[in-house]
């Protein structure tokens, strides 16, 4: 019970320091092209999607959630650092492609299509 008390007293602590994280990354940000409208844009989707997702989850109170959320956090400023772009990356697997529009196939389609989903992507919905 003791450890639980101890990770919940230290998750806002994790949670503010990657917010704060994201806007230094957002204010450190250059375009990979190198002109400044793109970098101006990259800007402010960054603050904008932190903004977006942060207010969304802030009244997740479940602890594995709040661990996901974490990670994907982490993964999407890794990602776009690495890549120096700050959009998340594509899937390419259509939606709904490989099953029939009923039965069980469907719905193992869509379980395995959530189960490949990753982590940089958990918080977008599907189009």
């Amino acid at each position: 019970m003791n450890g639980f008390k101890e990770m919940t007293a230290s998750t806002p602590r994790t949670v503010l320091s990657l917010y704060m994280r994201v806007f230094r990354v957002a204010r450190t940000w250059q375009a990979h092209s190198g002109v400044a409208s793109d970098t101006l844009a990259e800007r402010k989707y960054i603050l904008q999607e932190a903004r977006t997702l942060f207010r969304q989850n802030q009244h997740v109170m479940d602890q594995e959630t709040i661990k996901s959320c974490i990670k994907e956090c982490e993964a999407r400023i890794e990602i776009g650092l690495h890549y120096k772009n700050p959009y998340p990356r594509a899937t390419y697997l259509p939606p709904m492609g490989l099953a029939t529009l009923k039965g069980r196939k469907l719905r193992t389609q869509q379980r395995l299509r959530k189960q490949a989903k990753p982590i940089y992507l958990q918080s977008h919905d599907e189009t």
